[in-house]
């Protein structure tokens, strides 16, 4: 099931409404859906290198409002709709050691890290910060820079290197965003502990 639907996401980089496909699942891949919008991002901006821009902005500002839907959900509707969805991809378990065991700012933390890497699933972190109740404009911020520095570094990458860091990109932007995000652990529990 999972490749059936990775396949019909590549699908829609070919179609004229891809950008609008783009945004949809930028959006809900912040709060609900499992794919996450790279797959249909980097074909597009490989067909369309003068637009990776464009579709870096168009990806972070649906990917910012998908996380404040996702932290909406977690603030005024945990158990009728956030639940159900986490419940759906396995990840209460996993919410709910999060939930007992974490404060506002390691949560922002997580926004950071899942932002950048999905370490963890972002929309578990967006309904979390909701859950929490993180204030919205510090979740928002902090969405903007994470999100943001995702896309539009990929945006440069495909921009300046082209088909060649593609399959690259493919195989090893989970450890390059994964080593990203252990930097960012790292300087955090340095500030936190050292400070």
């Amino acid at each position: 099931m999972l490749r059936r639907l990775y396949d019909w996401t590549m699908s829609l980089s070919a179609r004229p409404a891809a950008e609008a496909w783009l945004a949809l699942i930028s959006f809900v891949e912040s709060s609900i859906f499992f794919i996450p919008a790279d797959i249909l991002f980097i074909p597009m901006t490989l067909s369309r290198p003068e637009r990776a821009w464009r579709y870096a902005f168009v990806a972070t500002a649906t990917s910012v409002l998908g996380g404040i839907a996702g932290w909406f959900l977690g603030y005024f509707a945990f158990e009728a709709v956030a639940r159900p969805i986490l419940e759906f991809y396995g990840k209460l378990d996993a919410f709910e050691a999060m939930r007992d065991s974490a404060d506002a700012a390691t949560i922002l933390l997580l926004l950071v890290t899942s932002g950048l890497a999905h370490l963890p699933p972002i929309k578990v972190v967006t309904i979390l910060s909701g859950a929490m109740h993180v204030d919205i404009w510090l979740f928002i911020v902090s969405a903007i820079v994470a999100r943001g520095a995702r896309f539009y570094f990929l945006a440069w990458l495909l921009k300046r290197y082209g088909e060649p860091i593609r399959h690259f990109i493919e195989k090893r932007l989970g450890v390059i965003t994964g080593v990203a995000a252990a930097v960012v652990i790292l300087l955090y529990i340095a500030f936190r502990y050292l400070h």
